[in-house]
């Protein structure tokens, strides 16, 4: 059987992760046969890690999407919609991480892939409870409230912080530095609250999903408290996310989660909603 093959677009953190658990866990079933990233030194420095070579890394995009079938990106908020867009105008399937940037035009991404035939994979990233959101969803769902509370350093370089005047280093206590729509949150903390992206596609829409963003000088982990109200009845969630040790602004269940969603697509039987 051939194997699929796989290109990462985006070689920090999460890319280089991910990469790593391709060659090495998944070497029978897959190939990692591209990265890219808008720092060639970067790509090409974690191809020579993986493969003693530099053959990796792809001079740009369209490069990358011509050697692979499965395109995982591990970018930026900025630039997730364009490498999802480029990758099903091509005929590719796609794993988004970035899901904040696609969040606003999720229907355009639908029917991008609905034309090419292709498939939009987004993992349940650092949050857990999203098997009984969509299962709570094939009913009626009234009610879906998200608290993330991180400490304050997780929020340096936030300009919607910055433009409050909010200095995170003299926080003392627990601040709510953002209560309302999810699509504002995915607006104002790109980098910060992926999870609020995939909790709301997941369930009824940036609209309306309630969040709230707390900075505490308390906490070390990344703590996202989902409420889900339904017909079915009410779904409450508490993860606690140890953070990535090379990117303090993600979790580390967000790469772990995406590669659970990678031995779904290779295995034949799917456990779970």
């Amino acid at each position: 059987m051939p194997k699929l093959k796989i290109g990462i677009v985006g070689c920090g953190a999460i890319g280089s992760s991910l990469a790593g658990v391709v060659v090495q866990e998944f070497s029978r079933e897959a190939e990692l046969c591209a990265l890219f990233d808008v720092d060639s030194a970067r790509a090409q420095g974690l191809s020579k890690a993986l493969s003693g070579r530099a053959n990796l890394a792809a001079d740009n995009l369209k490069q990358l999407l011509r050697k692979s079938e499965l395109i995982i990106e591990a970018s930026s908020a900025k630039a997730s919609w364009d490498i999802a867009k480029e990758a099903l105008s091509a005929g590719k399937d796609v794993m988004i991480m970035s899901v904040g940037g696609i969040a606003s035009r999720f229907a355009q991404l639908v029917t991008l892939a609905k034309n090419n035939r292709s498939k939009v994979y987004i993992p349940s990233g650092a949050l857990c409870g999203i098997d009984g959101l969509k299962a709570a969803k094939a009913g009626r769902i009234k009610r879906i409230t998200l608290t993330t509370t991180k400490n304050p350093g997780s929020f340096e370089g936030v300009k919607y912080v910055e433009a409050r005047g909010i200095n995170l280093k003299k926080i003392k206590r627990d601040i709510v530095l953002f209560s309302g729509r999810a699509g504002e949150a995915v607006r104002y903390f790109p980098q910060n609250i992926n999870v609020a992206a995939v909790l709301s596609l997941a369930g009824i829409g940036v609209n309306k999903t309630r969040v709230r963003i707390i900075a505490s000088p308390k906490v070390t982990r990344n703590i996202h408290e989902v409420r889900v109200e339904s017909v079915a009845g009410n779904i409450t969630t508490r993860t606690e996310n140890v953070l990535h040790p090379d990117n303090p602004k993600t979790s580390y269940l967000a790469v772990l989660s995406a590669m659970a969603m990678l031995r779904q697509i290779l295995d034949p039987v799917r456990i779970g909603t």
